[in-house]
Parts: C-alpha cells; sequence; structure tokens
C-alpha cells in the first residue's frame, strides 16, 4: 500500500490541462496526473520489483524467524512477540516502500488489487515471482544462520484441527486483511500512515488468537517459502487455496461496500508513486 502521497511534488507548467497552479484544486489534479502517467513508465519496473523482493524478504525474515529462533534456543521467543513482530514489520515496510511499490509483499493482496482494477494484470506475475523469490531467500538465510531446519517457521494446521479446520480460519483471516486493504486504500481514509497502522494491527491481532489453529498465515509467499526451502509441504494447499479465496471474497465485500474499483486514491494505493518529476532533490 502506498504511503507519503503528496509533498513537494514538481508540478509541469506545460502539463496538459496545466492552468492556475496556484488553485488548490489544479494542482492537486496535476499531481495526480503525473504519478498515473508513470505508472505506466516501464524504466521503473525494476525499483518496484526490488522494493516488493525486499519487503517480501523483511517479512518473512520476521515471521518465519521467530519460532525458528524460539526453537533452536527454547523459551527465547514468546507467540505473543512471534505474532506482533511481523504485523509490526508490515507496518515499517508500507512506511518505507509504499511509494515505490505499493507494498503489497503478499500474492492474495496482488490479486485483489488487480480484482479491484486498481493494478494492472500485465504487472501481476512479476510481482508474484518476486514475492515468492523473496520469501525463498528469506527462508535460505535463516536455515544458513539459525541452524534449524525453515520447516519451524512455517505454517501447519494444529494437530488437534483438520487442515479443513486451517483452511476455512485462513480463508476468514485473508478475507478481514485484505479489506482492512482495499478499505484504506480507496479513500475513505487517509492512505499511508493510517493504511500501515490498520495493516500492521490487524496482522498482529489475527496472528494474537488464531496462529495457535492455522498459524494465521494469510499470505501465500509466507508460507510457501519456507515450505519450499525445507521441502516440507504438509498441508501446503491451505495456504494457498485460502488466502486467495479470502481474497476474491473480499474484493466481493469492498465492491459492496464502496462499487467498483479503478479510482485514483485506490491505483495510487496499489501501484506506488515514484515519479522523476515527483520530489526532484531541488525541489526538496
Amino acid at each position: 500500500m502506498n504511503s507519503d502521497i503528496g509533498g513537494n511534488d514538481f508540478i509541469d507548467p506545460e502539463a496538459p490541462g496545466h492552468s492556475d497552479a496556484t488553485s488548490p484544486l489544479a494542482t492537486a489534479q496535476q499531481r495526480v496526473a503525473l504519478m498515473i502517467r508513470n505508472f505506466e513508465d516501464p524504466s521503473q519496473e525494476w525499483r518496484r520489483l526490488c522494493a516488493e523482493l525486499l519487503g517480501t524478504f523483511f517479512l518473512v525474515l520476521v515471521a518465519a524467524g521467530g519460532p525458528m529462533i524460539d526453537h533452536s534456543i527454547p523459551g527465547s521467543v514468546g507467540r505473543a512477540a512471534a505474532v506482533v513482530a511481523p504485523g509490526l514489520m508490515v507496518m515499517s515496510i508500507i512506511l518505507f516502500m509504499g511509494k515505490v511499490s505499493g507494498a503489497h509483499l503478499n500474492p492474495a493482496v496482488s490479486i485483489a488489487f488487480w480484482l479491484r482494477r486498481d493494478f494492472p494484470g500485465r504487472r501481476v506475475p512479476a510481482y508474484l515471482a518476486v514475492q515468492l523469490a523473496g520469501a525463498l531467500l528469506a527462508a535460505w538465510f535463516l536455515e544458513a544462520v539459525i541452524h534449524v531446519s525453515a520447516s519451524y517457521g512455517s505454517s501447519y494446521p494444529a494437530a488437534s484441527h483438520t487442515p479443513l479446520d486451517a483452511f476455512l480460519l485462513e480463508t476468514v483471516l485473508t478475507l478481514g486483511l485484505v479489506s482492512v486493504i482495499l478499505g484504506t486504500a480507496s479513500g475513505a481514509q487517509q492512505v499511508g500512515l493510517f493504511g500501515a497502522i490498520g495493516v500492521g494491527g490487524y496482522i498482529a491481532l489475527a496472528g494474537l488468537w488464531a496462529s495457535p489453529i492455522s498459524g494465521a498465515s494469510m499470505n501465500p509467499a509466507r508460507t510457501l517459502g519456507p515450505d519450499l526451502v525445507s521441502r516440507d509441504l504438509t498441508s501446503w494447499w491451505v495456504y494457498l487455496a485460502a488466502p486467495l479465496l479470502g481474497a476474491v471474497l473480499a474484493v466481493g465485500v469492498a465492491f459492496l461496500l464502496r462499487g467498483p474499483g479503478g479510482g485514483k486514491t485506490g491505483s495510487l494505493a496499489a501501484q506506488g508513486s515514484i515519479n522523476p518529476l515527483i520530489n526532484r532533490p531541488d525541489q526538496a
């Protein structure tokens, strides 16, 4: 999700529709026009993909690293810390790189933004690929440093519950997560700081009560990365299918609550707003 929209943006006086730079409405419209033009600039895509890879790497580093460290040093990382840490990490990532890529960090989020018409479909495969790559790199790094299997950092149904129980719970959890993301990106709330707090807070709260049953993954990359590195694919389908179904349901809920997507604010939140004409060094 995008953050920090606005600031000392450079306004091109030759831009189409430029009339009165002193008009707040005209200035805001020109800023949005510059940002939207940038969405279609292929020269910036490598930055967005690097941001998604790095962001997903740090998310999985924290989400999988907590339980792996606790297995290596028993009692060192409690359950509360292990589930709150990913929420705080997501909050930080949205704030520091949301403007670059939109900070999806999750294949379910990228697909939801696409279904909502806030994100172009041609960019979805690359986003999914680098999100999985970031998760794999994090799992490999953790195994090398902590010296325990990445399987201890993955998500599994509790022994007392069936994979179907975990599937249903992960579906509902992801429905809530993606609903929060789409809602804070819709213009109903401020994009940026409030979005980071809302998304990070939801991840932490979901983990605090639901992690004993399903792990509260809500993210295919977060779980499949450690699964693939450890070659332990136990109940892998739960953590692929449930988040995708939850994302689709969340798009339906967003349509019921706010109508069709594809608006300017949602697109800014989903796609990032890097542009050589925005926040130029000589305008800072």
